[in-house]
């Protein structure tokens, strides 16, 4: 392994591979409601694992969490929250690294636009740079915001600049703008508070950040809309109060938006895409805690919002909390134009219940492209990886699924997948302790996927297929 500068900001640590394992895993699903060994691998009949990449130097401890996933051409960047990864998966059963790029600052959201990757920061640093120090968001002076890498060299991708957002960027939304030349990136980040100076309450708001594509140097904050000009949920103490939203996933070709938003899940209108519109806004005071993230069917006539019950840190998964809570909501959209509204028709978690030493809850997926079925891959932390089909509204069901036994049968520890996309007939993974996966799934029902094929896809900015 060879280590090198790169620019005026980032460490790139190149030229990294790591073993490949075809094939890994129980042969058969194991009862529902058995709980495997540690590190134990058990899967459905129908899904494989193809292929890992464990965590290499310096991303290798354990708070050096793997992130979100995007992906370019024939490859998966990973990020992570000391960097990104750059992964090769053109041949998806020997994935190998690339690139590493150091630059810490959680939780590293990263999403691609041609040459372009853009990386969100959310913990205060000293300043922008890749070599800042952990900082306190309570001093004036310390960062949090968008960085800008240019990777037309994916194996020597390069900082070229930043913006500041108020209360940080824990994640963002990148959409299009080919009439300016530019991509603009929605902004989400919340919970301000009266001592730090750059994350004032209220903070109803995106931070609109535009990035000229032949000019990334000059990217700027643009706008800064207010989702919520009267408030948002004030929280009720089961479910948190709206102070800015946590996660959007656009669907340009259709306008749209939707928004997880904490307390609120909302219908957003970008038809004017710097002037984003409510149309419509729902709550659930009773099972929903945390508004986490949003995802259109391919026609855009439904919604599945995710309720991170816990943040990501709590055993959910278990008969106590029971099927309804940290789970996912499906929402039909009825009407038409600005008359648009969600409607409420049920909810899905994984039918397997998980030891209370696991981290386990609804978190990211992607829809699996099968054309006139809604069909859905998403990660569950420890409760692994699930395929489900959501074409009945009303009774989602389990098509497959993937995962591993506690990190640890004594203490619960922070791991499991973290976000599981569909990518040109493979599901990917980020693990957040044991790197990346490469999964497959052989079943009729998701067999037609297996001929669309993306260029680049975010899964926070949707495609139609």
């Amino acid at each position: 392994m060879r280590t090198r500068g790169r620019g005026r900001f980032g460490t790139i640590v190149a030229g990294v591979t790591a073993l490949a394992f075809a094939g890994v895993g129980a042969p058969a699903a194991v009862a529902q409601d058995d709980i495997p060994d540690v590190d134990e691998i058990v899967h459905s009949k129908n899904m494989q694992q193809r292929a890992n990449i464990p965590k290499q130097a310096p991303f290798d401890t354990q708070s050096a969490y793997g992130t979100d996933i995007a992906f370019t051409d024939d490859h998966a960047i990973v990020g992570n929250y000391d960097g990104f990864v750059v992964y090769d998966v053109s041949k998806p059963h020997k994935p190998r690294i690339v690139s590493q790029v150091l630059c810490p600052g959680g939780q590293n959201d990263v999403s691609v636009s041609g040459d372009l990757l853009f990386l969100s920061t959310d913990y205060a640093r000293s300043d922008a740079s890749c070599s800042s120090e952990p900082a306190s968001a309570a001093d004036a002076g310390s960062w949090e915001g968008i960085k800008v890498f240019d990777i037309s060299d994916l194996t020597s991708p390069e900082y070229v600049s930043a913006v500041r957002t108020d209360c940080g960027s824990h994640t963002h939304t990148m959409v299009p703008a080919p009439e300016r030349d530019s991509v603009l990136l929605y902004v989400s980040s919340y919970s301000p508070a009266a001592g730090l100076p750059n994350c004032q309450p209220p903070h109803d708001k995106l931070s609109l950040v535009e990035v000229p594509v032949d000019a990334p140097e000059n990217a700027e904050l643009v706008s800064e809309p207010v989702l919520f000009p009267e408030g948002g949920n004030p929280g009720n103490g089961y479910t948190r109060a709206t102070t800015g939203c946590h996660d959007l996933t656009a669907y340009p070709e259709k306008d749209l938006m939707a928004g997880a938003c904490m307390g609120d899940g909302v219908l957003v209108d970008i038809s004017d895409r710097r002037n984003p519109r409510v149309i419509d806004r729902v709550q659930d005071n009773e099972n929903f805690a945390f508004w986490h993230s949003a995802t259109f069917n391919n026609d855009g006539s439904k919604v599945v919002f995710t309720d991170e019950l816990g943040g990501g840190g709590m055993a959910t998964c278990n008969a106590d909390v029971g099927p309804e809570r940290g789970a996912n909501g499906i929402y039909d959209l009825t009407g038409r134009g600005d008359d648009r509204a969600l409607e409420f028709r049920s909810y899905y978690k994984i039918p397997r219940h998980q030891a209370d030493t696991e981290n386990c809850v609804a978190h990211n997926g992607s829809l699996i492209p099968v054309p006139g079925r809604d069909i859905m891959v998403q990660a569950w932390y420890q409760g692994g990886v699930s395929v489900w089909d959501f074409t009945d509204s009303d009774n989602p069901t389990e098509i497959g699924y993937w995962e591993r036994g506690p990190l640890s049968d004594e203490n619960l520890m922070i791991g499991g997948p973290w976000s599981a996309y569909y990518y040109n007939g493979h599901i990917y993974s980020s693990d957040i302790q044991k790197g990346l996966d490469v999964l497959t799934i052989r079943d009729p029902r998701t067999a037609p996927a297996r001929s669309v094929h993306f260029d680049e896809f975010n899964a926070q900015t949707q495609p139609s297929y």
